[in-house]
């Protein structure tokens, strides 16, 4: 059965106007005629069955059902461009995985080390996305998620890579003399906003007093939390693995005990079924073990 799909000119006529409000710029736009656009968005209407804007007079205007069409056919066009530059930027013979992963994540630790994988596998171009909160995986557009472990993977492959744990840092110069418990309790203390109560099982874990474990700014990533140790502004609450290299060079330092508690297990999602990209996706699964094995063994 041939699939109902409008032409290509005649969508892009139609989501230029639909953006402008008005044919005589779309056809700027497109250099076309304004009659060009005119017929290519009666030709879509006739297609459709249905009007996509309301005309009065001389002028246009997005109805409701046009408006709903524009932003659905802007989507697709810009995921198809996207695509496209992606196949036209691709080498003859290589292959190109869409990995998603936690933001700090990609910035702290994939990223950093990707020049190994570079320089292992360079037929292999791999586009990061950050993703925050977990998804469905299928027909997402993603060859595989490097998250937490979490039930919206249920039916996935999935791979244990490492354990996170997280770790109170500040800035060196913050420190005095006192008690290093005491001054915790003192200090400001940074949060990271989708785990408000994180310094209360910290302080329960440790047994140490906090007057008010939720007093403190929030922040939405590790990353700018540990930004915020950085500056001076307190005490941040983050995993270890993003500081190590902070820590490393002094600028950071982290005179108190990881948690136990607080702590989640990153784990690569694949889907169910394998794909076009099986064999580059066993490799970069494969280069993943490697490196977060080497770091278990170093800590």
């Amino acid at each position: 059965m041939r699939r109902k799909i409008p032409s290509s000119t005649s969508l892009q006529a139609f989501e230029a106007a639909a953006r402008h409000n008005n044919f005589a710029r779309a056809a700027e736009e497109l250099s076309l005629t304004e009659g060009a656009i005119s017929r290519q968005i009666a030709r879509l209407e006739s297609q459709l069955n249905c009007r996509l804007f309301d005309r009065m007079g001389s002028r246009v205007k997005l109805n409701p059902a046009g408006a709903r069409y524009a932003h659905h056919v802007r989507e697709t066009l810009e995921r198809i461009e996207r695509d496209t530059q992606y196949i036209m930027g691709m080498p003859a013979g290589s292959t190109s995985l869409d990995i998603a992963v936690l933001p700090t994540f990609s910035t702290r630790w994939l990223i950093p080390r990707l020049s190994r994988f570079n320089a292992m596998h360079p037929g292999i171009t791999l586009n990061i996305a950050a993703k925050t909160d977990p998804f469905i995986l299928t027909e997402s557009g993603f060859d595989a998620v490097v998250h937490f472990e979490h039930s919206s993977w249920t039916g996935m492959r999935t791979r244990f890579l490492l354990q996170e744990k997280l770790v109170p840092v500040c800035h060196p110069g913050l420190l005095t003399g006192k008690d290093i418990n005491v001054q915790l309790n003192e200090l400001p203390r940074i949060h990271r906003r989708q785990n408000p109560d994180a310094w209360h099982h910290y302080a329960n874990e440790h047994d140490i007093k906090l007057d008010n474990p939720a007093q403190g700014s929030r922040y939405d990533l590790h990353e700018m939390a540990i930004a915020a140790a950085l500056a001076g502004q307190g005490v941040a609450l983050v995993p270890h693995m993003y500081v190590e290299n902070e820590l490393h060079s002094r600028v950071l330092v982290a005179p108190w005990p990881e948690s136990n508690s607080l702590s989640k297990r990153f784990c690569l999602v694949k889907p169910v079924e394998t794909g076009l990209n099986e064999a580059a996706l066993q490799a970069f699964e494969s280069w993943m073990l490697a490196e977060t094995t080497s770091r278990n063994l170093a800590t």
